[in-house]
């Protein structure tokens, strides 16, 4: 068959899902052979996508093939894999290694940010990172929501800064500590407190903003930056924590 006709529906049979086991598999543009989404499941999953509907890129991509006389081409990566787990993995890893502004899927594959593609120094540094104890007045951001790896200063910043539930306690703060998996990642300067919503931010846009603040700084100067950066505060960040802000070094009232 050639790439330019539309191809037969599939199916697959039980013997050949059984083979299968735990997979992941690519839908691939049969235009120029680049994939375009990357997937993982059991049994029919593979072809699940071909009937979906809504408003998502990948299901808009499979329609633009449809108007041209197209379907997608559907390959599997790997397959026979043992578990669930093994199959995420391969997943997430497929996702880091394309390219995720090069796909159709939504997010990167399953704990991409804690394991997944990142420069070896990164990677030397998360594992090494020395314990730190912060004697300067401080606040610890865990931003692990809004990190990935190869954000630049001003990136951290913008999650970093805001926007955060706190008490009058901020004000006495020097400090903050951008925090992701225990690792401090940048150190900032604060300069002043807002409420949430009043400072503008270049890429970010706000969903809560009532009954929180926000601050303006800067990267923080030495020797305090190399205090910080790149050490570890595990430590203060006990088991079942929920809240995304640590005080440390500041007086209790």
């Amino acid at each position: 068959m050639e790439p330019s006709e539309a191809a037969e529906p599939l199916r697959i049979p039980p013997e050949v899902a059984d083979r299968l086991g735990w997979y992941v598999y690519l839908y691939v543009d049969p235009r120029d052979g680049q994939p375009f989404y990357v997937g993982k499941g059991l049994g029919r999953r593979v072809l699940a996508h071909l009937d979906q509907e809504g408003e998502g890129r990948k299901v808009r991509t499979i329609e633009a093939l449809r108007t041209i006389g197209l379907s997608p081409k559907l390959e599997v990566l790997a397959h026979g894999l043992h578990d669930e787990e093994t199959a995420f993995r391969v997943e997430a890893a497929a996702i880091d290694l394309l390219g995720l502004e090069r796909l159709t899927n939504e997010v990167r594959g399953w704990r991409s940010v804690e394991s997944g593609r990142m420069a070896l120094e990164e990677l030397i540094a998360y594992y090494a990172a020395p314990p730190i104890e912060v004697t300067d007045p401080a606040l610890l951001i865990r931003i692990n929501r809004l990190f990935r790896h190869g954000m630049s200063a001003e990136e951290l910043y913008e999650v970093t800064r805001g926007v955060w539930k706190l008490g009058p306690r901020r004000e006495k703060a020097r400090y903050a500590l951008a925090v992701f998996e225990g690792v401090v990642r940048e150190v900032f300067a604060i300069e002043k407190w807002h409420r949430a919503g009043t400072t503008p931010y270049r890429d970010r846009r706000l969903d809560k903003t009532e009954g929180r603040w926000e601050f303006t700084g800067r990267v923080a100067e030495e020797p305090a930056r190399s205090r910080y950066l790149g050490k570890s505060v595990s430590s203060y960040l006990k088991k079942g924590l929920q809240s995304p802000v640590v005080y440390c070094g500041l007086p209790e009232k």
